[in-house]
């Protein structure tokens, strides 16, 4: 079994509040979940800051291969949308 965890840094360009931040930040997650299944997704720091934030992923597997590569993927969709922009990514992968 292996446990992936991506901790991402998100800059937001465009909001002007918080509100908007989060408006932002609820229709990327809701993209990223939609598009890939069996994940865990949520901000995990940068909550009162309305220009970033960090976003925790999870996913488990039965191959260190295929969870780094559907980390992967979902970063690669993260890069192709206009609103926000990566900062930094950090990937963790743990074997049991």
């Amino acid at each position: 079994m292996v446990v992936g965890v991506a901790k991402i840094e998100l800059y937001f360009p465009y909001p002007n509040s918080l509100k908007e931040k989060r408006q932002i930040l609820r229709a990327l997650t809701q993209k990223i979940e939609s598009n890939f299944k069996r994940i865990s997704i949520g901000e995990v720091d940068g909550h009162d800051l309305w220009q970033k934030a960090v976003i925790g992923i999870s996913l488990v597997g039965n191959d260190k291969a295929f969870v780094d590569s559907r980390l992967t993927a979902i970063i690669e969709f993260i890069k192709k949308i206009s609103d926000v922009e990566i900062v930094n990514v950090e990937i963790d992968l743990i074997g049991y």
